[in-house]
Order: structure tokens, then sequence, then C-alpha cells
């Protein structure tokens, strides 16, 4: 049966144009028999039929009806095979006339009916076999209710109708237009707004929702997230809508229905940076990225290679890392983007010396480093050799060979630091600011919190414990944390650079701090299970160096410029003993290589007098 459905597919085509032939052939035949028409020769009578069926499916191929799928068969496509129906017709009238062959306008009139309702029935007829084909398959089918009844909703029906393969049945729409409400739509009832959907999802027995809204705000996006979280439902959403009529593969709408990501419940609108400065600045610039292979060193790479730079230098230690970066970006720019892959250490100043002084290098974005908060309270001298003594290195040669900016990638953590890691991070954007302030390159830091879905983030444990059955680990019921997209932590970076001039601070407003209790309960949920039911939470306490709540400025007292740009705000700086610091860094730099961890964590709290650390840990 296979076989013989794949052969009717190959010569899909061929069949059609027989089909429209014999077609062709009954709707002159028809005419003639009805009308009794008498022909003095009946080789004018073939050759006048053979004439018609080589204009009429002539004037279909060349309109283009042949390539319309007809699984896919519309409104269009029909209005498609009419034109075409009708214009072949009448050139089959202005030859009969050039040539003399007497046929009536009765006749004529016929045979445009008759063509142009067969074709259309042909099309018609396919597609409503195709749609109860997939209407009485006897697999499971899965119980759905959408959210929804807009153009997104409008597209993913029509797919659904021949094209179903995760097999959805369609119980209800829920929208909140008062208008749409008890009206049907593709023949399924929009029953109310969504104050019915726990109602609707008991009544339908709705084992998954589906939400398609692409165009509702963050808020009410979050709002409708909770409410469906509610009925236990397994939960999916439909992106932007201009994803979905603008790809390639718009048919296939279905398979761009998404999980619901934890983006989805922050509650606050993405943000979108404009990017013609990030690319007047980055084109024809010669970039080097550190830790180019990490989460947010590699997504760097990605929106620098699109604004048109002369070379992407990739640094990182981890050659996995890097070479999946270099080939992802190969198979997106072949030869039209120059990429140099670097394997070293930023800890390695001969190494680095010889990149700096032969590649002429216009921007440094400085990604690489230990971030991981509880494996450095346990290493501390390892954070101190790479984030530190890293960054010292680099900024030195940046200095020397007079690049032209130098953006250091900072966190949270480094604000009144608990942790080693951020209170080496501090220690960085003091050596930037420092710097900056004696030297023709443009030293700034940009400073943001949790970044959703990079490498050793909460977001992608919490899937993989409850995908394993639990139990979900959370720190604290109350502790807090700011979370921001990779895509906007690399769209401040880029802007940063691209607007820096007084090399402070850049800080991105990510609105209001989220539980992470919440985010773990809301992420269970969206799987369509019950917290501490069917997947345990267990409250492990704080790890070493973690604090309940993070803070993105370092001292309310000081006073926060705009930068000019929505969103973006600049840190003053505050002042310290320059000259002190950085003798700190050269005591460090030993202490960090006897692995001497009590006086690294003496000179840490020397270096960030607001760093609070336990000497008897």
């Amino acid at each position: 049966m296979n076989g013989l459905y794949y052969t009717l597919n190959k010569y899909r085509k061929q069949i059609l144009i027989l089909i429209d032939a014999i077609i062709a052939l009954v709707s002159y035949a028809i005419p003639m028999v009805i009308s009794d028409s008498q022909h003095e020769n009946i080789l004018v009578f073939l050759e006048s039929i053979i004439i018609f069926i080589v204009i009429y499916i002539g004037t279909f191929l060349a309109m283009g009806v042949y390539k319309n799928m007809l699984r896919y068969a519309g409104i269009q496509d029909i209005y498609q095979c009419l034109k075409a129906s009708g214009l072949g017709n009448l050139i089959f009238l202005i030859v009969t006339i050039r040539l003399n062959i007497i046929i009536s306008y009765y006749e004529y009139f016929l045979m445009l009916l008759i063509s142009s309702f067969l074709t259309s029935s042909i099309r018609i007829v396919y597609r409503t076999i195709n749609i109860y084909k997939h209407n009485f398959d006897t697999k499971i089918k899965i119980n759905v209710m959408i959210i929804g009844a807009g153009r997104a909703t409008d597209l993913l029906l029509s797919e659904l109708d021949y094209n179903n393969p995760y097999n959805y049945s369609i119980k209800c729409i829920i929208d909140d237009d008062e208008t749409k409400k008890n009206r049907d739509m593709h023949n399924i009832p929009i029953v109310g707004d969504k104050n019915k959907i726990a109602e609707m999802a008991s009544k339908y027995l709705i084992e998954l929702i589906i939400i398609s809204m692409p165009s509702v705000d963050a808020e009410n996006k979050k709002n409708i997230i909770e409410i469906c979280t509610a009925t236990k439902c397994k939960l999916k959403i439909l992106p932007a809508i201009c994803s979905l009529i603008s790809s390639d593969d718009k048919l296939n709408i279905i398979n761009k229905v998404r999980d619901v990501q934890i983006e989805d419940l922050l509650g606050r609108d993405l943000i979108i940076l404009d990017c013609f400065l990030i690319k007047k600045y980055i084109k024809n610039k010669t970039v080097l990225i550190t830790g180019g292979g990490g989460s947010i060193g590699s997504e760097l790479c990605r929106q620098i290679a699109s604004y048109s730079p002369k070379k992407i230098i990739i640094l990182d230690i981890y050659e996995n890392n890097i070479y999946e970066i270099q080939q992802e970006l190969i198979r997106k720019y072949n030869d039209d983007l120059n990429i140099e892959v670097e394997i070293a250490s930023i800890r390695d100043k001969l190494k680095l010396q010889k990149i700096f002084s032969s590649k002429k290098i216009d921007v440094v974005f400085h990604a690489a480093a230990h971030k991981h908060v509880p494996l450095m309270e346990h290493n501390p001298e390892e954070a101190v050799k790479n984030n530190i003594i890293g960054t010292y290195n680099l900024v030195l040669l940046a200095d020397k060979y007079e690049v032209d900016k130098f953006v250091l990638i900072s966190t949270d953590k480094a604000v009144n630091p608990t942790s080693v890691m951020g209170a080496t991070k501090r220690v960085c954007e003091m050596i930037v600011q420092s710097f900056n302030k004696h030297s023709n390159t443009d030293f700034v830091s940009v400073r943001f919190g949790n970044v959703l879905g990079s490498n050793g983030s909460v977001i992608p444990l919490f899937i993989k414990q409850i995908k394993a059955g639990g139990p979900v680990t959370v720190t604290g019921e109350n502790v807090t944390r700011y979370f921001m997209t990779i895509e906007e932590a690399v769209q401040l970076v880029m802007k940063a650079a691209s607007i820096a001039k007084v090399g402070e601070i850049f800080v991105l407003d990510m609105g209001e701090p989220v539980k992470i209790k919440d985010l773990a309960y809301k992420l269970i949920k969206i799987y369509g299970l019950e917290p501490d039911i069917d997947i345990k939470v267990v409250y492990t306490g704080l790890r070493a160096g973690e604090k309940e709540y993070e803070e993105l400025f370092l001292n309310d007292k000081y006073v926060y410029e705009g930068s000019g740009v929505s969103k973006i705000f600049i840190e003053k700086s505050i002042d310290y003993n320059e000259e002190q610091l950085f003798e700190i860094i050269a005591e460090m730099k030993i202490a960090a290589k006897n692995n001497d961890t009590d006086l690294i964590m003496k000179l840490l709290n020397k270096a960030v007098p607001t760093f609070k650390y336990n000497y008897e840990k």
C-alpha cells in the first residue's frame, strides 16, 4: 500500500495532467452530443478536440497550476484553477474562430462550465478524502484546546486538516473576543474567554493546551500560562506569527509548536535593542571573542557574524565547544565569513601576546571565565588564575596593541559579593575601570543577571530533574534572581561596545527579580504535573558562596546615569586606590601559584571590602 502511495505521489503531476486531459476531452464531447452537432469532416472534429486539449493543458502548465500540492488545495488554488480553465477556453474560442472551425457559442459555454467544474471538483475531492483519512485514523487521539482564534490558529487548523502527525483532536478554542463566542472556526467551537479554560479542559477531557497568541504581550501571556498550568494539562505555544508566514517551511506549522519556555513566564517583554549602531560599529572590524565556545561566547559569535565583520577570532581552551560553533558558522556563511580559531587559555600570556601582535584586533569581547559559584568556593586559586589574572593579561595586551574597544562580561554576583566567583569578577571590573583612565583603548564592563539556558544555569537542571521524575532541588523558598535570555545578554554586550565612551559599567534593566521556587513550580506545571504530588520539590539550603538575592548596583546612594538607550543604565564608578589594587593583584598571582587559599581569601577581601567571607569555612 505504501509502495502504491509512493508511486502515485512520485508521478502526481503526470497523473493530474492525464486526468485534466480526460476532463478536457469530456468537456468538449458532451456539448457536441447534447447539441447533436454534426461535423462534415471527422478529421476536423478530432483535430479540434486535440487542439482544445493541448490549449487547455498548456494554459494550466503556463499558469503553474500543477506546482500546487493537491493536499494543500484551498480557495486560492481553486481560484487559480478556475482562471486557467477560463483562459484556456477563451484561447480555444479565439483559435477556432481564426481557423474557421464552426462551434456554437452555446457549446463553448457548456465546455467552459463542464471543464471548470470538473477540474475544480477533482481537487476538492482529493482534499476532502485526505482530510477524512486523517480524521478516521485509528491511532489514539490527543484531546487539544487552542487558546486564541486569530490568524495563527487559522494556519494551524488548516494544516491539521491534512497533516496531523501527533494525532491531535482539537476539541475547542478559547478567545477573549466576545464577538467570536459561540461561533466555529474550521468546525471547532469557540467556547468562551480565558475564564472558561479550566471548565472546558474538564468538559472535553483536554490533555494538551496550545497557546496560539503570537502577538500577546508578556504580562497577558504569563497570566494565561498560569491559568493553563492549573488544569494540569501539558502546554505548548506557537512562536511569533512572522516566523510562521515568512519561513521557507511555512506550511509545516505544526512542527513550529514548541514547549512553553521559561522566558514566557518572566512577565516582561523581551528586550530588543536597535541594531543599527551595532552593525555600523562591528562592520569590517576584526573581533576577538574569548570563551567563544561557551553559552554567551557562542551567541556573540552568531550575532557578530551577521554584522559583516572583517574577521572573527574565536578563542577558547575547550576544543569541543569551539569546534561546534566554528562548524555552525561555516555551514551558515561558507566563505563569506573569515573565521579563525585559537585554542588557548587566557592564563597563557605568551600565547595571547602572539595573537595580539599578529592579528591587529579592533574589538575584544571577554567572555572567558570560571562562573560556577560553589565550585569556585572550593577552588579559589583557579578562580583567581582564570578570572583575575586572565583578565589582567588581556587588558594589558589590549592596551599595548591599542585595541579600539575592550568589553568585559561581568555578573550581578560582583555586587557586594558573598562568593569567590563574584569577588573575582568585581576585581575584573576594577581592572577594566582603572585601565580606561590611562589607555587609548575604551574599556567597558557589562553586568547582568542569570542567563536562561546557559551552561550550568538552574533552568536546564530543573528540566532534567523533572524529566527524570524528580525531585527538583531548590535552594530556598525566598531565594530570588534576575533573569534574562542569552539573546538579550548578547545584545546588551554589543550595544555597550557600540556606544561606550567612558569606561563605566553598563547594566540592563531586567525588571523585577523572580523567585527560584516559583520558577520550579511553574516548570513542573508546564509539563502537566503537580508539584509535591507528581514531582517532589526539595529545599537544599544555600550553597557555599550563594545569597538569597542578587543586586545590580553597588550602592543605592550612587546616582545611575542613563545611557541614552532604553533599558540600559550606566553605573557611576566608586573611587578606590588603583596602586593598591595592582599590588594586591601581584600578590594574588603568587598566592594562586602557590595554592595558598587562606591568603587568597584575605587578598580578595582587601581588594573588595564588601566581600563577606568566613575564613573558617
